[in-house]
């Protein structure tokens, strides 16, 4: 419904300063408010404010009402694809030459030390991650997770892989009626951890537990704000 003060209202501002703040946005969740209730933002003590962090809050608001209108589609490296170039157009990567905003990495990347795929090889494991993914008969938030931790590996984009994979998360609980979640600063320790796990093959449960967590709070939040149903 979009009122402010509502479920919508609030988890576009959780979602936008979180997701962003792990990555390295130096925003705070007020001037993130700021930024989605007034188009304005205010300085603290003299900060210096990343022209990028606000474009690309900025960016995020108008990308989650983009997967909201695309909750029910299918999963696709297509849909994937425009997410990113939602989340990262305008910004000082989209005047690179290099930096294909909307499209998958040029130039191999690391993740936490960790080599991903290589750029020639992404658009094939991607292909085989989606086909097992969507071939599945029911989707439970485990294969959500399992996604997700798969998809990071592959890291298919230069950057904004983190924000993406998140966001897709969250779709796909839309999409088949699992409470979604957001990965917020608190639980950022144990969600980087719960990747590194998973995707070494030593301990899946650490990730899936930490989302689990995340979709508890959420669910909390959904219960104070949403209207009761009528009967």
């Amino acid at each position: 419904m979009n009122y402010r003060g509502g479920l919508y209202h609030k988890t576009q501002i959780l979602m936008a300063y979180n997701t962003n703040r792990i990555e390295g946005s130096q925003l705070s969740e007020d001037q993130t408010r700021s930024i989605f209730e007034t188009n304005t933002l205010f300085s603290e003590q003299d900060q210096a404010v990343n022209i990028d962090d606000i474009i690309e809050t900025q960016n995020h608001f108008q990308l989650f009402d983009f997967m909201l209108k695309n909750a029910e589609e299918l999963l696709s490296s297509n849909l994937i694809k425009q997410f990113h170039k939602q989340l990262k157009r305008g910004t000082s990567d989209a005047r690179k030459s290099w930096f294909k905003v909307g499209d998958y990495k040029l130039l191999p990347n690391e993740v936490g030390g960790h080599e991903t795929t290589a750029p020639d090889d992404v658009d094939s494991a991607m292909e085989h991650l989606l086909s097992k993914y969507l071939a599945k008969v029911t989707i439970t938030i485990e294969d959500i997770v399992d996604f997700h931790a798969k998809f990071e590996a592959i890291h298919p984009f230069q950057d904004g892989n983190g924000r993406v994979g998140r966001l897709i998360m969250f779709k796909e609980c839309l999409k088949y009626n699992i409470m979604p979640f957001i990965i917020d600063t608190q639980h950022q320790a144990f969600y980087y951890r719960g990747l590194q796990e998973y995707q070494a093959g030593r301990e899946k449960g650490y990730l899936i537990d930490t989302c689990l967590s995340a979709q508890d709070q959420y669910e909390a939040i959904c219960k104070k704000l949403l209207p009761p149903i009528s009967k």
